[in-house]
């Protein structure tokens, strides 16, 4: 038996490794999110269904096989950070997909860019993927808290919301959406008047809604999501905030209407990157989603992103010839124009933000709801150059 120096035999794992998946003929894509908490219907199974029906189009015109993966990291991301290290080290991922929670994707992105994998968020919301954290590894598709808070900030101010209260989810994400939200406030002449923060999984909002109520704003901006934006909404009806001030929910998404009622909803105004009902390809594709979907629900825009990006990550990789060097597929998915029947075409910048429209939506009344998930009306849409933070602001050091 031949015995290798130790270093000698570190470097040769270390060589022949990130080639593992290649080897065995594979390529594995890890789907990393919430899949029993306040995320879990507005990603969750559904952001599985996604990857695998890209994975499942993509078979269709290569012969490179493609395994899809799922874990839940529960919102911590200790528990994130270790199935990362684990898919990578010891199960041949190399991509991992979605990442709600944005302390999560902040976490998984340092791993990624050491490992040189690819991580894409397309749950993920802090702008600082593509700002002061981004990485050669990292690609931020369908949204980010900067397109957020500016746009309906934006929207608001314009119908007259001058002051504002936010309730505020106290994480990464909720602080950012809550930054980026008020310094359009502020920009566009407004006034914040006080914040309050709620961890995450909150049910009773009652403490929070109160003291929104008594300041007094125009207002009660909610800087959270999923099941959090569900129970402040319907909360805040409870105490009929509605009557006297505006409430505006920051992050809305399609699961949001029938979680707490249309009639409770109408008339709210959501800014999202895709819907379901908008033209033959999307009724097609979310009809096929819809099949799939263990809960038979339709895709919001955070599962069509997922897969937008997983169908162009896997073209990259068929661009390069392997997914082993995660920088290289990075920047093939950066230099190939996007193109898919959802999203349509666009580009991936070089701070690895994923640029495309975002389209104010509305809650239809009941009367106007023909079905469970017919719930949004398309009222105005914000393109692309002007939904995403300019490239010279945001500080990524990969912008030149």
């Amino acid at each position: 038996m031949v015995r290798l120096p130790r270093l000698a035999a570190a470097l040769l794992v270390l060589t022949c490794f990130p080639a593992l998946a290649e080897q065995n003929g594979v390529l594995r894509i890890g789907v990393l999110n919430d899949m029993s908490s306040v995320y879990a219907d507005y990603q969750g199974p559904g952001s599985v269904v996604a990857a695998q029906m890209a994975a499942d189009d993509f078979a269709k015109q290569s012969k490179r096989k493609v395994e899809i993966l799922s874990a839940d990291h529960q919102n911590k991301p200790d528990i994130g950070s270790s199935i990362a290290r684990r898919w990578i080290d010891t199960e041949g991922v190399d991509m991992i997909m979605d990442v709600p929670n944005s302390a999560v994707a902040l976490a998984v992105s340092d791993i990624v860019r050491e490992k040189n994998k690819v991580v894409i968020g397309s749950g993920a919301g802090t702008a600082l993927l593509t700002g002061a954290k981004c990485s050669p590894n990292t690609v931020h598709w369908t949204y980010d808290t900067w397109a957020m808070g500016h746009g309906v900030a934006r929207g608001v101010l314009a119908q007259g919301g001058k002051t504002w209260f936010f309730i505020t989810a106290d994480y990464a994400f909720g602080h950012d959406l809550e930054k980026q939200a008020s310094e359009e406030v502020v920009a566009g002449g407004g006034k914040v008047l006080g914040a309050v923060r709620h961890p995450i999984a909150t049910n009773d909002f009652s403490s929070f809604l109160l003291q929104a109520q008594a300041s007094g704003a125009e207002v009660v901006a909610l800087a959270n999501a999923g099941g959090d934006t569900a129970n402040s909404v319907k909360q805040a009806a409870e105490f009929k905030i509605g009557e006297k001030q505006k409430v505006v929910a920051l992050i809305f998404d399609l699961q949001t209407v029938p979680a707490v009622g249309i009639g409770t909803t109408q008339g709210l105004i959501a800014l999202n990157a895709f819907y379901w009902d908008m033209n033959d390809g999307t009724r097609a594709w979310s009809k096929r989603f819809q099949e799939l979907h263990s809960k038979k629900m339709m895709p919001n825009h955070m599962h069509a992103g997922v897969y937008a990006a997983t169908l162009h990550y896997l073209k990259a990789v068929e661009k390069v010839g392997s997914p082993a060097d995660g920088a290289a597929v990075v920047s093939a998915m950066k230099a190939m124009p996007t193109d898919d029947p959802l999203y349509g075409q666009g580009v991936v910048r070089e701070d690895g933000r994923k640029v495309h429209p975002m389209h104010l939506l509305q809650v239809k009344t009941p009367a106007e709801s023909k079905g469970e998930w017919d719930v949004f009306k398309i009222v105005g849409t914000i393109e692309a150059d002007k939904a995403f933070r300019p490239l010279k602001d945001g500080g990524c050091p990969l912008v030149k």
